[in-house]
Parts: C-alpha cells; structure tokens; sequence
C-alpha cells in the first residue's frame, strides 16, 4: 500500500472520510486552482468530494488508480495520484495539485519523486507520463526536474473554464529511472 514521509510531509491515499477536508482545501484554493484544473468549478461541496472519493476508493481497492492526500502536519495542502493503470503497456500518469500556500518550497516535486518511486519501484511499470498545460509554468517545472523528456505538445487537449488549454506531454522510462540518484 502506498504511503510515505518525506520530511514534515506526509502522503496517504484518500479516504471517504476525508470529504470535507478536501473540499475545505479546495474552496480556500478555488481561484488559484481553476485556471489549470477542470474539475474545480464541478466541485460545490463536500457531497462533490464524496461521489468522488467513492470511484477514488474502488478503484485503490482494484488497484488501477491511486489518489493520496498531502498533508503538511495535519493540514491537507494538496494531492497527488496516477490515473487508470494501462496494464498491457505498463504506463500511467501522475496528476497533481497544491494549496498556494505550499507552492514554492519543494512539496511537490518531492512528492512526485515520491510517486515516480512507487511506481516504477513497486507496481513495475515501464513508462510514467505527466502533461502540464502549456503555461503552468511551475506545474511544467517538476518534471523537468525529475529528469522527465519533454516529448511535444497535444494541441488544445483540454477543455478548461470555456478554453481549450495546449498540454505538454513528459514522459520517464523505467531505465532512465533506473539510472537516476535514488534518495533513501
């Protein structure tokens, strides 16, 4: 099961009783977090979280998705998780999101280190993928990081606040991982 420290953060896959945490953290964050995120203006309250932590936990139990919380201390400042397993390639992606609070000191490319790890490491896949929308530029800064290849753009790939946003694509292969600095 997945599940780490990182220093004075903390990553645990949701729970359906963590509803109105998230919402909570997603309401203090809601201008800071629509601009990238298509979801956010589809999520009015906790009941929202709820219908989504159900599908979140079912398919954590199935073991096709994982989606964990961020806290710093006991405070949710984010989330972190992969979607659907496409088990034949031995790929998925990472999707992430973080309060503003937190921006800017290293929490989320810890995580997605973190998340990278537990992928390549313990459900053996070959091909882990993040897309960032082409002007988020702090989103776009942690793959790169992370030692991700830039591959291209998926040209007006998603539909965000009545605009299609231009997506970059960065990918990591296990062998790549395999060389990279692991940090214990």
């Amino acid at each position: 099961m997945f599940g780490c420290k990182i220093g004075d953060i903390e990553l645990r896959p949701f729970e359906e009783r963590h509803a109105n945490e998230i919402f909570a953290t997603v309401n203090r964050n809601r201008e800071h977090l629509r601009r990238y995120l298509p979801w956010v203006d589809r999520t009015r309250s906790p009941a929202d979280v709820r219908l989504f932590l159900e599908s979140a936990v079912a398919a954590l139990v199935r073991g096709e998705e994982l989606n964990a919380g961020i806290w710093a201390g006991k405070k949710l400042v984010g989330a972190i998780g992969h979607h659907r397993i496409d088990a034949v390639n031995r790929s998925a992606s990472i999707g992430y999101w973080l309060a503003e609070s937190a921006q800017g000191k290293g929490v989320m490319t810890r995580c997605c280190r973190a998340m990278v790890d537990y992928l390549f490491g313990e459900r053996r896949l070959h091909r882990v993928e993040i897309r960032c929308a082409v002007t988020n530029t702090r989103s776009c800064a942690i793959p790169a990081r992370l030692g991700f290849t830039r591959e291209g753009v998926l040209r007006q790939a998603e539909w965000v606040n009545d605009a299609f946003l231009d997506l970059v694509v960065w990918s990591l292969l296990e062998d790549e991982w395999e060389r990279l600095p692991h940090v214990q």
